[in-house]
């Protein structure tokens, strides 16, 4: 008998629990909406929470996007800055003149060894362009070297930052004249010797070359006396120049067309008496 009213007792079951449902909902509708209300304040936090993290992945990406274009803009700057310079050392080679009226050849220096004690530069002209060894070597803002090997469509300068280069020099405004050459120990300073303790030189002067020279013509900058000392126990100053031009930063030259007399330089080398 059991057995056939036990649907019936799921349903009066069913029935009780659908009712306590309804009052406990009814009656106790203080503890819903506190309930309701911590779940809001929960969804609020996380969405709050959610929402700092989606603003702050944007600023990354935008900060990313400014940090690209920055590095653009400042590639685009040096560039422009590179092609100005060039420009203005152009515009320097193509002002300069030769008191000679000797025909010049500009150049680009495809390579620069200056590490060591015999430092060479390399230009992109040859016999081809009418260069030969012994021809003088300038750029816009003084002398650079001289051309001591060629070939076809090259060419091979002893700069002035050379243990074996001289050039004779005369300080201006005093016509005080010596020889100029390079230690080999500063990239930025060079020596001008054979100045006697009496004459008046001081930092400040300039130096170019002098019209004692058989390779550079007269008037060539040479470079600005930066110190002058007088040694003890001897008769000459020591002279150090800051070099006119700064090889490390020119990307061009000019070579002079003018080869030294050859019947001087014999004249010069053979010995006295």
């Amino acid at each position: 008998m059991a057995s056939q009213h036990r649907p019936t007792d799921w349903l009066i079951l069913s029935a009780l629990l659908l009712v306590a449902t309804v009052i406990m909902t009814t009656q106790n509708a203080p503890l819903l909406r506190t309930l309701r209300a911590e779940t809001m304040e929960w969804t609020a936090q996380v969405e709050s929470t959610f929402a700092w993290m989606g603003r702050y992945l944007r600023v990354l990406e935008r900060n990313d996007e400014l940090r690209r274009e920055n590095i653009r803009l400042s590639s685009q700057v040096a560039r422009t800055r590179i092609v100005r310079q060039r420009n203005n050392e152009l515009q320097r080679l193509l002002n300069l003149t030769d008191s000679s009226d000797a025909s010049l050849r500009p150049a680009r220096i495809v390579t620069k060894d200056i590490f060591q004690k015999d430092n060479f530069l390399t230009l992109d002209v040859g016999q081809d362009d009418g260069v030969a060894e012994g021809m003088p070597v300038v750029h816009g803002s003084g002398i650079v070297g001289t051309v001591v090997l060629v070939t076809n469509h090259y060419a091979r300068v002893m700069p002035f930052l050379n243990t074996d280069f001289r050039v004779p020099g005369t300080v201006l405004p005093l016509r005080t004249e010596g020889i100029v050459r390079w230690d080999g120990e500063r990239l930025d300073r060079l020596q001008l010797d054979h100045v006697v303790k009496t004459e008046p030189v001081e930092a400040g002067l300039r130096v170019v070359t002098s019209g004692h020279s058989d390779v550079f013509p007269p008037g060539r900058r040479i470079g600005t006396v930066d110190s002058v000392a007088a040694p003890a126990g001897r008769n000459e100053l020591e002279i150090l120049l800051r070099p006119a031009v700064s090889l490390y930063e020119i990307s061009h030259a000019v070579v002079i067309l003018r080869t030294p007399d050859p019947e001087q330089r014999q004249l010069e080398e053979s010995p006295a008496g």
